[in-house]
């Protein structure tokens, strides 16, 4: 019975579920009394189960038994499968424990813009060695990824693609295709003239729908999209989305075809840009998908929450310099300290991440930045006056805290909780609409601005403004 719920459940479209249970088997596993049954049923479950799916439950496991589990897979390729899919903790973890001559058989049946990305996880001393025992070819191809600077197109890239001149026939590329098996990239066949400049690209349906004897110059398309190596990561994602390019050409400054980006590696750099964007929102470098030890995450969060400490105890100075004006009405002010600061920080927040949202999509352009400011503007004032209305005519007709008892005019703390709000409204929209712009313009990542920063000042703007607004209402009606 339990085998058969085990079945349904690994059949299941929902892979949460499937992570589940193949760790539940790994752990059951490796909690064997004597290690023979240990080896025996980690490869078994290798043998029965997907590279890929172990690869994502391995990141859950003690580091030791990731090695175990990588080093019973039956081949090569499903090694390959494994240390491609698996987190950047796991390699480290597997390559712990595995000899320099394993990793280079492995290394050398990768493609070289994989192994780029895995071979980042070795200390210099074993990367240098590795490269070394290679097969040259593979080391060239691998060095010549490596030249290029991180986030880049350049990194993205695979140098391992197809590419002939415009009269080499349809007959003379599959048989090329058939000879190089070990070439994965062949959705997009390239043409090139004799100086070796890209003119265009054929695509695989082409090679099937037509004779083998007809050249390639009569059947192929223009190329429409191509980038330079230097290109960053962002604008090719955006290219291949906008125009849903399937495999987009790398060129150098002679139109020569260096490399070619697959919508599998642009899923890959979609990733890895969701993660350091969540962190960033978050106020730390953590990396959402991996299972780092507690402390190094605790370490990663730190920065930004002693910049939080800083504001909060700047917040303290500001409360406590209100004290001398505490008298009548402004002691009841205190009591909506928490509202006037967690409005103004929420109002803050969504324009900062709604603005860091349309940059990194290329919404916002240079032509249209005072518009979307104006906007965002027009939605914190309107924000602002909406509940800072709401607000003080509920703080006057419901009375929360007893003012008409303690001989407290409820007017007169409805309308400076009601001007009071708009001000600190007013003012998270302020620091929310312009902390994008003015990272971005220092060169530093907005999306800093999205959570850290608005939050850390937030406070210390809005409760000025509110506190001062309070102090002139305050000395007006008495």
């Amino acid at each position: 019975m339990v085998e058969e719920k085990e079945i349904d459940i690994l059949q299941d479209s929902k892979t949460s579920a499937l992570d589940d249970i193949l760790i539940e088997k790994l752990e059951k596993a490796l909690h064997k009394p004597t290690q023979v049954v240990v080896v025996h049923d980690i490869a078994k479950i290798a043998a029965e189960h997907s590279a890929i799916d172990l690869a994502i439950a391995a990141s859950r496991l003690p580091p030791h038994a990731r090695a175990v589990l990588f080093q019973n897979f039956t081949s090569v390729e499903e090694q390959i499968k494994f240390i491609v899919s698996t987190d950047s903790s796991t390699r480290i973890a597997v390559f712990r424990e595995i000899s320099d001559e394993e990793i280079i058989v492995v290394i050398n049946q990768m493609p070289p813009d994989e192994a780029v990305e895995v071979l980042e996880d070795l200390s210099e001393r074993r990367y240098r060695k590795v490269i070394e025992g290679l097969e040259p070819s593979k080391a060239l191809l691998i060095r010549e990824i490596e030249k290029n600077a991180r986030n880049t197109a350049g990194r993205l890239m695979t140098n391992e693609f197809f590419a002939f001149s415009m009269d080499a026939t349809i007959g003379q590329v599959s048989r090329a295709i058939r000879n190089n098996p070990g070439i994965d990239l062949t959705i997009r066949i390239f043409v090139l003239n004799q100086e070796g400049e890209l003119q265009g690209f054929v695509p695989a349906r082409n090679l099937i729908v037509n004779s083998s004897d007809l050249p390639l110059k009569q059947v192929m398309r223009p190329i429409l999209h191509k980038v330079a190596p230097d290109v960053s990561r962002e604008e090719v994602v955006d290219i291949v989305d906008r125009y849903k390019i399937c495999a987009l050409p790398i060129t150098d400054e002679k139109n020569r075809l260096i490399g070619v980006i697959t919508s599998e590696d642009v899923v890959d750099a979609l990733e890895d840009i969701l993660d350091e964007t969540i962190g960033s929102v978050a106020g730390t470098s953590e990396k959402v998908g991996e299972n780092e030890s507690s402390f190094k995450r605790f370490l990663s969060r730190a920065p930004w929450l002693i910049v939080t400490l800083c504001a909060g105890l700047i917040n303290v100075g500001v409360m406590s310099s209100f004290q001398k004006f505490e008298k009548g009405l402004l002691t009841f002010v205190l009591f909506f300290v928490p509202l006037i600061t967690g409005m103004s920080g929420n109002i803050g927040i969504q324009c900062s991440t709604v603005l860091v949202r349309s940059m990194a999509l290329g919404y916002v352009t240079p032509g249209n930045r005072r518009k979307t400011i104006y906007k965002e503007l027009i939605l914190g004032l309107m924000a602002g006056i909406f509940f800072g209305v709401l607000c003080g005519v509920l703080v006057y007709t419901m009375d929360f805290i007893g003012l008409a008892e303690m001989s407290a005019s409820p007017l007169a703390i409805g309308l400076i909780i009601s001007i009071g709000l708009f001000g600190a409204c007013l003012a998270g929209t302020l620091l929310g609409v312009l902390s994008p712009f003015f990272f971005a313009r220092l060169g530093v990542d907005p999306a800093v601005a999205a959570g850290p920063i608005v939050t850390a000042f937030n406070d210390f703007f809005s409760m000025s403004i509110y506190f001062l607004i309070a102090i002139g209402i305050s000395a007006v009606v008495l």
